[in-house]
């Protein structure tokens, strides 16, 4: 694997699971590295120490051992990459403000300077059932970012998928709409 892409990735997981964005063996980040593979992390990895060893590559026309070796958000990441063709990165995160926003309403819309100009309003996607979220996620996740122009995506009490071009934009979004939804639950009680 490119030693350099695990750099990168190594060092937006370790931010992103300090910032508490990811918890220990909850959440997922990958890379696409072709048209047909992507790597992400395995399912008992501590999202803050990832290493060589800790990612899986998948190949998303062959399924072998390895798709049981990796996170279980693995289907949602393959789908997106399917679809969207300039996702070259994709997370899972559970911001706790943003998701804690998410569970009392149906869209974000940020009163902070880079909240309004970087973002803009969100809509809060309701998956409705939970018992059957998790088969049905993968579907949903890709149709909803086919239907709507953002990279961002807050699902109502389970977090943020979110993907992009460049690794460090896809981290500074996630940081943008957590610290977005952090004044907002901040500015209710004044």
């Amino acid at each position: 694997m490119d030693k350099h892409l695990i750099d990168d990735i190594k060092h937006i997981s370790l931010s992103l699971f300090n910032k508490n964005f990811f918890s220990v063996y909850h959440g997922s980040i990958s890379a696409r590295i072709s048209e047909n593979s992507f790597i992400i992390n395995s399912q008992d990895t501590i999202l803050d120490e990832i290493t060589e060893a800790s990612l899986v590559k998948l190949d998303c026309q062959k399924r072998d051992y390895r798709w049981s070796l990796a996170n279980s958000d693995a289907h949602i990441h393959e789908l997106i990459y399917k679809t969207i063709a300039n996702a070259k990165y994709v997370s899972y995160t559970m911001p706790p403000y943003a998701t804690a926003y998410s569970l009392k309403h149906g869209k974000v819309s940020p009163q902070d300077y880079y909240g309004k100009k970087v973002l803009g309003d969100l809509i809060v996607y309701d998956p409705k059932n939970i018992d059957d979220w998790i088969e049905r996620a993968p579907h949903e996740i890709h149709q909803f970012f086919e239907k709507h122009d953002t990279h961002l995506l807050l699902i109502k009490g389970f977090g943020l998928i979110s993907y992009d071009r460049d690794l460090t934009e896809m981290a500074k979004k996630i940081s943008i709409l957590e610290n977005s939804c952090r004044l907002l639950a901040l500015s209710a009680n004044l």
